[in-house]
């Protein structure tokens, strides 16, 4: 009777596991993160649509321009567990926790107004195009 009672419970309790974002997956650490991301430059979405792309250079040295935005150059830094960036524009840190799935990376911003979730959907070991001001002038 205590098996059938049990086997009930789990019957209901997984699926609000299943809820979770990220339930199977540990955040990466600063090491795998920059293990994974150097050297790349990897263009996210949120939900199905082109969000932006990073340039990850050695040094822990980034550039991040929004889908046809012009690019700002930054740096990030392990907080464990979030990976923090800093661009020249804004200055305030901006932390993330990233996670590896099996068709790339996600990360999810956990700063203020927190909730935006981004999918890696493409990657190249080339340099961004980077848009600016008064190109073609």
């Amino acid at each position: 009777m205590r098996h059938r009672f049990a086997l009930a419970f789990l019957a209901v309790a997984v699926p609000a596991f299943a809820e979770v974002p990220y339930p199977a997956n540990p955040s990466m650490t600063g090491e795998a993160f920059e293990a994974y991301v150097t050297g790349k430059t990897l263009t996210y979405a949120q939900d199905g649509t082109v969000y932006g792309t990073e340039q990850y250079k050695a040094g822990r040295k980034v550039v991040w321009a929004f889908t046809e935005d012009e690019c700002r150059e930054g740096y990030w830094y392990d907080k464990a567990p979030y990976i923090c960036f800093v661009y020249e524009d804004p200055n305030d840190p901006q932390c993330w926790l990233f996670f590896m799935e099996s068709h790339g990376m996600k990360a999810m911003f956990v700063g203020e107004g927190g909730g935006a979730d981004l999918s890696e959907v493409a990657q190249s070991a080339g340099p961004m195009g980077c848009m600016g001001p008064q190109v073609g002038v």
